[in-house]
């Protein structure tokens, strides 16, 4: 890479002795563009020079390789709204199906010829590749449908004498097979120089082939022998050279795009982070300021329904704080001061100020975006079982056409030579990878039509592939198990009191509250039409409950410890409470007037289908377990009634994700069920990822399969779709090996000793033609119980 000798805003600062005022005011961390100042207490030294960082982790990775940060393209080094560039990894470019083919710059993978994309997308992507072959494609189509027009009816349309139109279709192939279709002869020729065959040596030697041939008999028809001369020329392939080119231009249009949404979960990351912070700086004035310009140290103030802009602590006030993204917990989480505090997660009622603890790649957030990441990249190629198949069979082929040439050339009856090129060309176009590259594709694409009917909706071939050998399946709780958001589910009345007369109190209170908790007490007593009163005296305290008069009596509503500030005795139904925690619901106290009048239960009810799902998935031989955020009582209790064996609770995301990577080392295949951004990382992590339509768009952009009503026994379904649909795929690919195996001993010219055929390029075309309408038929037949 070259080096450049200046330091930019966008690349790094360091504080030499003599540094100008306005200089120390714009430092910047060499290894994630932050902005920083010479009080940081992250510090190093190299080359005589400063460098100053906003956290270890920055100065930890600079040390190390101090090279990489200090000698990068200015251009290049955009910062996201992470405020990370290693994160954002724009100068570093990975292939999906070898992810030891690493370079800084845009390419294809020498090993496969696929497009090579950035190791961490940014918010800002680079289609470049996908507007060139766009362009390609439609510019070359016209010369296509021209050509192929006039191979299928120009004898009938008599518009030329048939050696005119020959060179007519020579002219207009030209474009085509030299221009639009130059990356795939590009990447046919790295395959063999990296001798790594692919469906791009077939494609590159197929094409290339058919035009050579057309090319020297439009030129030089002299040189064929008169077998070979139809309807006044020598038969030429032009429309199989461009036609191939076109549609395999197509394919790599839609493929294109469909690995540009792979990304999408990390974009999705990308932005939930506030673009901005609200800081308060020394002199006690505030300003808005970028994300990357918050330090570690800096006094932060977040109001009500902001996002938290980075990782803290809160040093004043309180306020409840959204934390589902990272728990899966559905209730807001009450923060007081000392309380930590997590980047992107929403404040929701209260005023907070709070200081920065991990800011940049540091944040959790990041760390979610950088494991979810790596997850990805370990994914299995989408058409493994093609591309081990093509990968033999083109040696093979060639192999065949190489001795098929020198047998004719060597032994073969005048001309011989010619005879040898014709037979090996007629081999070269027979194996054309047409039906082999449709083999999956076509069962790919019925199935994935086939499971949006039944709601299931598959990412990539390879969960089609896989979802037929999973044995172990981990469940997310909230939002997978159960609805995901708090319902009311039962009154206790203490004794004197009426349960319907406590809940309508409750609600009348609750009005003024913003809590999801509330909500349902609120729904529930309006669902039972029960007449509201106006609350007066309203008080929130956070985290514990509220308080208020109702027509004129003093109420107190929350958990043991508001009541117990007022002096309220909850003895009475305390064992009542208890059984109602161990069953997954959380539970409210509610005194009227200094007595204790009863208590309300709310809870996360279990989905009706779960119970139906899981036992069809364990008497098809799946093992289950739970893995939920939430405490570890309310996790046994939903699994208590689910019958689930194996559960874990109150894990975080990096919990989940150690779960899944310990599954697999024990050789199991780990399909992981969730619908929270928290999930994200081990569904992106798991052989199958499978996330609920009613969830995140992160959990359903990390996952390869996605649930759209959200319900479990669309997993029964995809398995069912998974054996059917792999079980078609192989036919497929027979189908398409027992023509090519039938076709080139023929074109080689093995029968003609015996019975004097020779396999014209024409019948070679033909033959080719019918296999890959043999293999979409086939295609077209699959189906599921």
């Amino acid at each position: 890479m070259e080096k450049t000798d200046h330091h930019s805003d966008h690349c790094c600062h360091s504080h030499p002795t003599g540094t100008k005022q306005s200089d120390r005011d714009n430092l910047k961390d060499p290894v994630c563009s932050m902005t920083v100042t010479p009080q940081s207490k992250h510090q190093a030294s190299h080359d005589g020079q400063t460098y100053y960082f906003c956290s270890a982790g920055c100065q930890k990775k600079f040390q190390i390789a101090p090279d990489k940060y200090l000698y990068r393209h200015t251009d290049s080094n955009h910062v996201d709204t992470l405020g990370s560039a290693e994160l954002s990894g724009a100068e570093e470019y990975i292939c999906p199906m070898h992810p030891e083919v690493l370079q800084n710059h845009p390419g294809t993978c020498p090993k496969c010829g696929m497009a090579l994309g950035p190791v961490m997308p940014t918010l800002e992507e680079d289609n470049s590749e996908l507007e060139d072959f766009r362009r390609r494609f439609w510019w070359g189509l016209p010369f296509t449908l021209a050509v192929f027009v006039l191979a299928m009816f120009g004898h009938q349309l008599a518009w030329f004498d048939m050696q005119t139109q020959s060179w007519i279709e020579l002219v207009l192939s030209l474009p085509v097979v030299l221009w639009a279709g130059w990356p795939f002869f590009v990447r046919a020729w790295q395959s063999i120089i990296h001798r790594s065959p692919n469906m791009w040596t077939l494609i590159g030697l197929g094409t290339g082939a058919a035009f050579i041939y057309s090319v020297v008999a439009t030129i030089a028809p002299q040189v064929f022998p008169s077998s070979f001369v139809s309807m006044g020329r020598v038969a030429v392939y032009f429309e199989a050279a461009v036609v191939i080119i076109s549609l395999t231009l197509l394919g790599q249009l839609l493929e294109l795009k469909a690995r540009s949404q792979t990304s999408a979960a990390i974009k999705s990351l990308l932005g939930l982070s506030p673009k901005v912070a609200r800081r308060i700086n020394s002199d006690g004035s505030e300003e808005d300021i970028p994300l990357n310009h918050v330090h570690v140290g800096d006094l932060l103030r977040v109001r009500p329904g902001e996002k938290i802009p980075v990782d803290g602590v809160v040093i004043e006030g309180n306020s409840s704080v959204d934390e589902s993204m990272l728990t899966g917990e559905p209730m807001p989480v009450s923060k007081n001061v000392g309380d930590k505090l997590i980047g992107a997660t929403l404040n929701a009622n209260g005023a907070l100020v709070m200081r920065s603890e991990r800011v940049g790649s540091e944040t959790m957030l990041s760390q979610i975006v950088l494991m979810v990441s790596q997850a990805q990249r370990s994914k299995a190629p989408m058409q493994h079982m093609a591309d081990v198949i093509a990968g033999k069979f083109v040696l093979l082929v060639v192999t065949v056409a190489i001795i098929t040439f020198f047998v004719w050339g060597l032994y073969g009856p005048e001309p011989n030579w010619v005879f040898g090129l014709i037979n090996a060309v007629a081999v070269l176009i027979i194996a054309c990878p047409c039906a082999l590259g449709l083999a999956t594709p076509m069962s790919i694409m019925v199935a994935t039509g086939r499971g949006a009917t039944q709601g299931v909706l598959f990412k990539d071939a390879g969960a089609i592939e896989k979802m037929r050998d999973v044995t172990t399946l981990i469940v997310d709780k909230t939002g997978t198990l159960t609805e995901g958001r708090p319902v009311f589910e039962k009154t206790v009345a203490a004794e004197g009191f009426d349960a319907q007369e406590v809940l309508r109190l409750a609600a009348s209170l609750d009005q003024g509250s913003e809590h999801p908790l509330a909500h349902a007490i609120v729904n529930a007593a309006r669902n039972q039409q029960l007449i509201l009163d106006k609350p007066e005296e309203f008080e929130s305290a956070t985290g514990i409950g509220v308080r208020g008069k109702v027509t004129g009596k003093r109420l107190v509503l929350g958990n043991t410890a508001i009541l117990q500030q007022d002096g309220i005795d909850v003895s009475s139904l305390t064992d009542t409470a208890e059984q109602l925690r161990a069953e997954g619901a959380s539970v409210m106290f509610l005194a009227v007037d200094g007595n204790l009048a009863g208590l309300l239960a709310v809870s996360d009810p279990i989905k009706e289908s779960t119970a139906d799902a899981l036992t069809s998935l364990k008497q098809s031989g799946l093992q289950i377990i739970m893995a939920t955020g939430d405490g570890v009582t309310t996790a046994k209790a939903v699994a208590k009634r689910l019958g689930i064996e194996e559960v874990h609770g109150e894990v975080k995301p990096e919990d989940k994700l150690k779960l899944v990577d310990q599954l697999q080392k024990q050789g199991r295949i780990v399909a992981m069920a969730g619908d929270g951004i928290n999930d994200a990382p081990a569904l992106a992590k798991a052989d199958i990822g499978i996330a609920m339509g009613t969830g995140t768009d992160v959990a359903m952009n990390s996952a390869q399969i996605t649930l759209v009503k959200g319900d479990l026994r669309g997993i029964s379904i995809a398995r069912e779709l998974s054996i059917a649909t792999v079980r078609n795929m192989k036919q497929n690919l027979w189908f398409a090996l027992f023509y090519n195996g039938l076709g080139v001993p023929i074109a080689a010219g093995l029968l003609y000793p015996v019975t004097g055929w020779l396999l014209s390029p024409m019948i070679a075309a033909l033959a080719m033609s019918f296999s890959s309408v043999s293999v979409i038929g086939n295609a077209l037949r699959l189906k599921i119980k």
